[in-house]
């Protein structure tokens, strides 16, 4: 069946038997596909029933289907003429992992990050209506991404927009990790409501056939239909708003959800239609394991297991060393946007489930909640992914820069990311941190300095961001580190011709890059900055005099990084005739693709930063 779907319109001729004949050969596939590749399995594998539905009721691309976060669209990419191309999806060349306007028209919006898709589809709407245009728009949320400030903001506007625009509530209970606070709790209600519903229709309908006075006693029972609502579920929120609520529906009828979105074409204005999914439908272990199984590299599909063996990363250490000075210090808290997987707090949350704060996809909330804390003497550490942390951008500057407020702000999965692409990229965050005034900015270049940061930042008391990559550290060991100060680089290798001035997960390259220098006959000096701010003028500005040749390696994007602060320091200091090479990222949005494909691609690889250095001191001297 599968073979025979190329678009929306082949989805339209099938019958209902087909349809989910087609739902478990879609299942199948992407489970095949994902197994090999790794990619985002369980929420794909909850979406199935509910985008074919979508793809029978709607006319992609003249109706607008807007997916938020975007990474639950393999069976729309499937469905839409990319059924071939999914087996290279998140490979370097291949299609995105997520929502792309340049790869179908059915892909309307690009997304990333959660809660953006409510505003997305009603600034679509509205420009619709302006236009004088009758398509349908239609934003997927799940139930996760409702917790996000961005998306109330714009259920606010929506409801009293008298728009027509449809919300569909794609509720499964969880995020990446289980979903939590008065939102959640909130839909738990609404889920009770099916035996309502359908009570509510059976009484409509026997009361509507009675002589004469059917119809009025309909109107009269309507009359008390808020009230009923109230009983059974205190607090209709969306119809409250504005919006008409819609369900719950169950994500895995197709009939069923076919004939709701039918009938929501048929309304008048906002409306919600609340649709209950499983995630990780069909393949039980990602059922008992969906955040496990949100994204998974490869595995093997009969026992779940990945096929190759995760070592320890930055993410692991850093939980594990939070949770030795918790010990020690009860001062010591920690919060997450949904991610305590991701950013190693899984076992933090059991040693301490009282100084444990999951606060939902609320990246703003979880910076001014730890400002509140540390105002009143606790210590907060907020890891946060970098291409999350441009959401809570205003927060970090008003709430805790400002008030020079001691939050811990790690910055997890900065510098290359690779296969989820543009919008998880951590190219930014060195250069939007360092406008910001007070805060002090430093980077770990292996487990061990990561630990002492984390103790220094604990003593320093003031607002600290520590930046650490995906992954685990490089095979190139740094023998012993210097007693971290305040602002002072390290010297990892002395040498003549070349300063090499490294910071991150970078500093580890810069010493595999002095080592060929050596064979060439360079003698390069190694520089571990460790402080992007404040830098440690005194360290670099000696060594640019000795060596006369600069080099600066950074994981992330050549504005306002590193690079821009040695060339700074140069500037200001009038050191004269000085050669200068910066290896960084360019003024551009990186692609998906393996970490190690885009490194050799942008030439910051080891081997090209050799041949780049060596050409360049070569000519110099």
């Amino acid at each position: 069946m599968i073979e025979k779907i190329n678009s929306s319109d082949d989805v339209k001729k099938l019958n209902l038997k087909e349809k989910e004949i087609l739902a478990e050969e879609i299942r199948q596939y992407i489970l095949e596909v994902v197994s090999n590749n790794g990619g985002h399995l369980a929420s794909n594998l909850g979406v199935v029933e509910l985008t074919i539905a979508i793809n029978t009721i709607f006319d992609l691309p003249y109706d607008k289907v807007v997916w938020d976060v975007g990474h639950q669209t393999y069976v729309h990419k499937i469905i839409n003429g990319r059924r071939e191309e999914l087996k290279n999806i998140r490979q370097f060349g291949g299609i995105s992992g997520f929502p792309k306007v340049n790869e179908s028209e059915t892909d309307c919006f690009n997304t990333g990050h959660s809660s953006t898709s409510i505003s997305v589809a009603l600034g679509m709407a509205r420009a619709r209506d302006i236009k004088k245009e009758d398509n349908c728009v239609v934003a997927i949320i799940g139930d996760g991404a409702l917790t996000g400030g961005m998306a109330l903001e714009a259920l606010n506007d929506a409801g009293t927009s008298k728009t027509n625009i449809k919300v569909i509530l794609n509720d499964n209970e969880m995020s990446i990790s289980p979903n939590i606070g008065g939102i959640n709790r909130f839909l738990g209600k609404l889920r009770t409501k099916k035996t309502y519903t359908k009570s509510n229709n059976y009484i409509k309908n026997i009361t509507n056939k009675i002589p004469l006075i059917g119809k009025p006693t309909v109107k009269i029972i309507s009359r008390f239909k808020r009230s009923i609502k109230q009983l059974v579920i205190p607090k209709m929120y969306f119809e409250d708003i504005g919006f008409t609520y819609l369900g719950p529906v169950d994500g895995h009828n197709i009939e069923q959800l076919e004939n709701i979105f039918a009938l929501s074409k048929k309304v008048i204005g906002p409306v919600l239609i609340h649709v209950l999914t499983k995630k990780g439908k069909g393949y039980k272990i990602a059922e008992e394991n969906p955040d496990k199984f949100h994204a998974t590299g490869p595995f093997n599909i009969e026992t779940g297991e990945p096929k190759v063996k995760k070592g320890k990363d930055y993410s692991a250490v850093f939980g594990e060393k939070l949770i030795s000075l918790a010990e020690k210090n009860d001062k010591i808290v920690a919060i997450t946007a949904s991610m305590k997987d991701g950013t190693g707090l899984a076992k933090f949350k059991d040693e301490f489930p009282s100084r444990f704060f999951d606060i939902g996809i609320a990246e703003q909330h979880a910076i001014t909640l730890a400002a509140g804390m540390a105002k009143e003497g606790i210590i907060p550490i907020v890891p946060i992914y970098s291409s999350f942390y441009q959401r809570a951008f205003d927060q970090v500057i008003h709430d805790v820069a400002l008030q020079n407020l001691p939050v811990i702000m790690c910055v997890d999965r900065a510098g290359l990311v690779g296969q989820d692409g543009e919008t998880h990229q951590g190219m930014l965050d060195m250069a939007f941190f360092r406008v910001v005034p007070n805060l002090v900015i430093m980077a770990p270049s292996d487990f061990n300095e990561l630990e002492n940061m984390l103790e220094f930042s604990i003593e320093l008391k003031k607002p600290v961001v520590i930046r650490y990559p995906r992954g685990g550290e490089s095979n190139k060991k740094i023998e012993k580190h210097k007693i971290i100060e305040y602002g002072k680089g390290e010297i990892l290798k002395e040498g003549k011709n070349v300063s090499i001035i490294a910071i991150g997960k970078m500093v580890a390259r810069a010493l595999e890059v002095a080592e060929k220098l050596e064979e060439k006959g360079i003698d390069a000096e190694v520089i571990n900055a460790r402080f992007l701010k404040p830098i440690d003028n005194e360290l670099i500005e000696k060594s640019i005099l000795k060596t006369k040749n600069v080099v600066t390696i950074e994981d992330g994007i050549c504005i306002n990084g590193l690079s821009t602060v040695i060339k700074e320091l140069i500037i200001d200091k009038n050191i004269k005739e000085v050669t200068f090479k910066s290896f960084s990222y360019p003024d551009e949005f990186i692609k998906h693709g393996k970490v190690e494909e885009l490194e050799k691609i942008y030439r910051m690889d080891t081997d090209s930063i050799v041949e780049e250095i060596y050409g360049k001191t070569r000519n110099s001297k």
